[in-house]
């Protein structure tokens, strides 16, 4: 049994959504004696390879509940429009969704930021940062009782890194065209998308796309909170699972793969409740209930933009006429 309401939430919408749903057990983690805990992957929409992709994934720090109850609370919201949103079916025909919403439930059992072994999968890929970063925060090998452990030297992925990387590889990778929204929480009192690169504080090869993703986002929704940047331009760190998938897809010029993180800024629910602060779950987490429902309500917009994004990319992303225009207004926003 999980005793995790996270996972049992995730398994009724599973049983709501029937048929309709691809839905695999990627992976299990028994963290101890008496528990089961399956790593869901669910996809939905097109079949076909050629369809552009986008994956959502949630729980990747298990302290951070409510990015894994984002990504549960947008599945939900499209497993009930199947019932009667017509429009809905004809994106679908377009597009194909992944959900990966709880990657380290062990750790979310257990209350820990690190998985059951004491290792931070945003620490654990096998890439190295190739400018300076910040001690221990960017990741350390000196002991797993140590926040922000990477693991030992040489060692594989821990296995839900491996089943992340595995979904990854298998469902958008493949693609000419996919995005992914990984969803966190914890820095600062606003909100922002990161986009690679974590291991240096040169551009990435796509920089004209994010550019180009950031303006049409602005362009449809011109009261947001959101901040819309590198991560480098905030912290640099070693290990970064998402700087690694990015490089892989990068070894073919001919596909598109736009990585983001949702960080969600905690410190404005401190600021709201001080209260918070005396309880870990509470520095990463909305605790009182109206302000939980206010933070899933906020951000199912930018998860349903996003998979709009991804079905209509033709229509947004740089031809050869903008593209050297693009590159230059990011470089002026973000690197200037």
């Amino acid at each position: 049994m999980s005793h995790l309401p996270e996972i049992e939430a995730l398994e009724r919408i599973i049983d709501l959504g029937g048929p309709q749903l691809n839905v695999r057990v990627v992976h299990r983690v028994t963290p101890f004696a008496g528990a089961d805990l399956p790593v869901y992957a669910i996809s939905i929409g097109s079949p076909a390879p050629d369809a552009p992709a986008m994956g959502f994934f949630g729980g990747v720090h298990g302290l951070e509940r409510i990015g894994a109850e984002v990504v549960i609370a947008y599945l939900h919201n499209l497993v009930m429009r199947l019932q009667w949103d017509a429009t809905l079916h004809q994106q679908l025909q377009s597009v194909r969704l992944v959900f990966m919403p709880i990657v380290n439930p062990g750790g979310m059992l257990m209350g820990t930021r690190a998985n059951p072994q004491g290792v931070d999968l945003m620490r654990n890929a096998p890439i190295d940062a190739v400018d300076e970063v910040p001690f221990l925060v960017g990741g350390q090998r000196i002991s797993a009782g140590l926040p922000w452990y990477r693991g030992k030297p040489g060692a594989p992925m821990e296995a839900e890194n491996q089943a992340l990387c595995s979904v990854v590889t298998t469902e958008l990778l493949g693609r000419k065209f996919s995005m992914a929204l990984d969803c966190h929480s914890g820095f600062g009192t606003r909100d922002r998308i990161w986009f690679p690169y974590a291991r240096t504080r040169k551009p990435i090869a796509h920089l004209a796309e994010m550019q180009a993703l950031r303006d049409v986002f602005l362009q449809t929704y011109n009261h947001h909170a959101y901040v819309f940047e590198p991560q480098s331009l905030q912290y640099l760190a070693h290990g970064d699972i998402w700087d690694h998938l990015y490089l892989q897809a990068c070894t073919d010029p001919h596909r598109v793969f736009l990585p983001l993180t949702l960080e969600m800024g905690s410190w404005l629910w401190i600021k709201k409740n001080p209260r918070q602060m005396f309880s870990l779950k509470g520095i990463f987490n909305p605790l009182i209930e109206h302000r939980q429902h206010r933070v899933l309500r906020r951000h199912l917009s930018l998860l349903d933009f996003l998979s709009r994004a991804a079905c209509s990319h033709d229509r947004w992303t740089p031809t050869i006429n903008t593209r050297a225009k693009l590159h230059a207004d990011a470089l002026k926003n973000w690197y200037d």
